[in-house]
């Protein structure tokens, strides 16, 4: 951050210098009005093409995938899986339910078989151990 503010910095001094020295040799009558506007059009085209070279070489972060095999290694099923990614949505029980087309007890029974399998104790530290894991996206 500290280089970027530098660098534009340095552009915009530089470019009022130009701009100074620029309006001198006018004024003196050393250089004609074209000869100026073309040292300036050119040197905002430099800072064009610089700025658009570092913004289009930016690294993107790495895309974050699910890691099926670990969910397969903790024996989270199907069904198990869609009620965490619910529960990491922030629905309550009765609304997965809902949601599922199953009975509250049903999904009472799948948060507890993932508590066991994730080895946590609430909710929002299993959603949180399977975030770690990667089978669940920030």
């Amino acid at each position: 951050m500290k280089k970027t503010i530098f660098v534009f910095s340095a552009l915009v001094i530089a470019l009022l210098v130009l701009f100074q020295l620029s309006k001198y040799s006018y004024t003196s009558g050393n250089v004609s009005a074209e000869i100026v506007i073309a040292i300036i059009a050119i040197v905002f085209f430099v800072v064009g093409v610089y700025t658009n070279k570092k913004s289009l070489h930016k690294k993107e972060p790495p895309l974050l995938t699910v890691d099926i095999k670990k969910i397969e290694k903790l024996g989270i099923s199907k069904r198990e899986y869609e009620v965490l990614v619910h529960i990491s949505q922030g629905m309550s029980n009765k609304e997965i339910a809902d949601k599922l087309f199953v009975s509250e007890s049903t999904i009472k029974t799948h948060v507890s078989n993932l508590l066991v399998k994730l080895d946590a104790k609430r909710r929002t530290q299993a959603v949180q151990k399977a975030k770690n894991l990667q089978i669940l996206l920030p």
